[in-house]
C-alpha cells in the first residue's frame, strides 16, 4: 500500500503536504483515495440526503456565488418562513422515498428571536419522524446553537466556502472568524458539523488546499463536507467565471478523503454539469454523499430518477442511518428510491 494512504486520521496538515497531495499523478491519487475510503466506509453505499427551503430569497448576504442574495437581481420570486406543517409534510414525503437525513435552509443572516420557536417545531417534528435533523440558518450564536441542540438537531451546515486569504473576494458582509465561531458553537453544543467551500470561484490551487486545510485542522473533523461545483446563475457576479477543470474537481475530491478520512465527503451543487462519468470518477474517488432531487435550493440538480439509473448502474446502493441499519428496513428504502417519483416540493443543496 502507497505510504500516502495509510496517513492517520490528523489535524496539523501544512500547505505543502497538502499541495503535493493535489500534484500526484491522477490515477496514484484515486488509488490512495479510494484506499482510504475502503478503510473507513462500504465503498459501495451513498448517504442520501433531501433539503427544503423553509425560507427563500432576500438575504442580506452579499456572497457573490448566491442567487438568493438580496444585493443581485436575478429573477428569483422571495418567499416567506414555511409554515410548520408543510415542512413536517415534507419531511415525511422525504421519508418515503428513501431519504434518511432532512435538511431545511433558511437564506438568513442570522436566525431572528420570533422565528426560532418555528424553526426548533420543524426540528422536533422531523426528529419525531425518525429523520436524521440537519439546518442551514445563518450565524448562530451560543443560545440559538444550543436551543438547536437541546430541540434534536443532529447536523449544522456552515459552509467556509474557500481559503482565508480568498475569503474577501467572495463575501464581505460576514468574515471568516464569524463562520468559525459559529462551527465552534454547534460543536460546544454537541451537534455534527457538515461544512465545505466551492470550486469555481476564481481561487488558485492554494486556495483550494487552503479551504481543506481549514476543515481538516479543526479540533474534530466535520461529519460531512460537501464540496460543490459553481453553479453559474445571471444576475450574480460570477455569472461569468471560468469552468472548474473536471479533473481539478475530481482531484479535490480525493485530496478531502485522505485528508479527512472518516468524514462524508459530499458531491454537491453542479451535479447537473456533471456526465454519468464525471460522477462515477466522484465516487471512486471518495465522494459518499449526495443530495436528492429536483433543486439545490434555487438550482436544478439530477432528477431523483436518474440518480438511481446511474446508482444501479454503479452497482451503488443507499446508506441507511446507522441505527435502522437492518436488512429489511434497508430493503425498504432501496425499493423505494427505484420507485419513486419525482417530487417538485424537494429542494436539495449544499448551502
Amino acid at each position: 500500500m502507497n505510504a500516502t494512504a495509510s496517513i492517520a486520521t490528523r489535524h496539523d496538515w501544512s500547505l505543502a503536504e497538502v499541495k503535493a497531495l493535489f500534484e500526484q499523478p491522477f490515477n496514484d491519487l484515486l488509488f490512495n483515495a479510494q484506499t482510504v475510503h475502503r478503510a473507513h466506509f462500504d465503498q459501495n453505499r451513498v448517504q442520501v440526503s433531501t433539503l427544503l427551503s423553509i425560507k427563500t430569497g432576500a438575504c442580506p448576504e452579499d456572497c457573490k456565488y448566491c442567487p438568493q442574495s438580496g444585493h443581485y437581481n436575478t429573477g428569483l420570486e422571495k418567499e416567506k418562513l414555511l409554515e410548520v406543517q408543510k415542512v413536517l409534510q415534507a419531511a415525511a414525503d422525504a421519508k418515503a422515498i428513501g431519504s434518511t437525513r432532512f435538511c431545511m435552509g433558511a437564506a438568513w443572516k442570522h436566525p431572528s428571536a420570533k422565528d426560532m420557536p418555528y424553526v426548533l417545531e420543524m426540528v422536533k417534528g422531523v426528529k419525531a419522524l425518525g429523520l436524521e435533523t440537519c439546518m442551514t440558518l445563518g450565524k448562530l450564536d451560543k443560545e440559538q446553537t444550543q436551543s438547536l441542540a437541546e430541540a434534536g438537531l443532529d447536523y449544522y451546515n456552515h459552509n467556509l466556502d474557500t481559503s482565508p486569504e480568498f475569503y474577501g473576494n467572495i463575501i464581505t458582509t460576514r468574515t471568516y472568524a464569524d463562520r468559525l465561531e459559529t462551527l465552534a458553537h454547534v460543536r460546544d453544543a454537541g451537534m455534527k458539523i457538515c461544512s465545505g467551500g466551492i470550486l469555481g470561484l476564481g481561487e488558485s490551487l492554494d486556495d483550494r488546499a487552503g479551504l481543506l486545510i481549514q476543515l481538516a485542522n479543526l479540533p474534530e473533523h466535520p461529519e460531512s463536507v460537501p464540496i460543490n461545483m459553481l453553479v453559474k446563475v445571471k444576475g450574480t457576479p460570477l455569472e461569468n467565471e471560468k469552468d472548474v477543470d473536471p479533473f481539478d474537481f475530481i482531484r479535490t475530491l480525493a485530496v478531502a478523503r485522505i485528508m479527512m478520512p472518516k468524514s462524508h465527503v459530499r458531491l454537491s451543487a453542479g451535479r447537473e454539469a456533471m456526465n454519468d462519468q464525471m460522477q462515477a470518477l466522484a465516487f471512486f474517488a471518495g465522494a459518499n454523499s449526495i443530495f436528492y432531487g429536483e433543486k439545490l435550493l434555487t438550482t436544478v440538480n439530477p432528477q431523483a430518477n436518474k440518480d438511481m439509473e446511474l446508482f444501479a448502474r454503479l452497482g451503488i446502493k443507499p446508506e441507511a442511518r446507522e441505527e435502522h441499519a437492518d436488512e429489511v428496513h434497508q430493503a425498504a428504502i432501496e425499493q423505494a428510491l427505484v420507485e419513486q417519483k419525482s417530487s417538485e416540493q424537494f429542494y436539495n443543496a449544499a448551502v
